[in-house]
């Protein structure tokens, strides 16, 4: 189950972010952006979250996970498509050399502060790396 390192990974990476201003207020939510095409388990996520954030500012705060669909684009003609499925094959050409240019995601938008305050995520990330999948 990579979900645990992943969760581990996030919860680091959101305790590192938070600003010195927002220290010691309760952290609601993590955003997250996920791709479709990135094999990570939504609920599988959520529940490794709920376990490493026990004992640490995050307890209690809920994993809110966005889902990017899978987008492509043909190297021969550049039409792009929202794939449904396992389809490597341009909708448009029928050409077969296509790449995926969305749907492998995974970013944490943004975290929202107790009192109701949400710094947009550029706030919380100037120096924040993508969370590797």
């Amino acid at each position: 189950m990579h979900e645990m390192g992943i969760a581990m990974q996030i919860v680091e990476i959101a305790l590192d972010s938070i600003p010195s201003n927002f220290q010691g207020k309760a952290v609601e939510r993590v955003n997250l952006k996920i791709g479709k095409f990135s094999a990570i388990v939504p609920e599988s996520l959520r529940f490794c979250f709920d376990v490493v954030t026990r004992d640490t500012p995050l307890a209690g705060s809920k994993l809110n996970i966005e889902e990017i669909p899978v987008r492509a684009r043909c190297r021969d003609c550049h039409f792009e498509w929202t794939m449904d499925g396992p389809e490597f094959v341009c909708k448009n050409c029928q050409g077969g050399t296509i790449d995926i240019i969305a749907g492998r995601e995974l970013d944490i938008d943004s975290i929202e502060i107790a009192d109701g305050e949400k710094p947009d995520a550029g706030q919380f990330f100037q120096n924040a790396e993508t969370v590797p999948s």
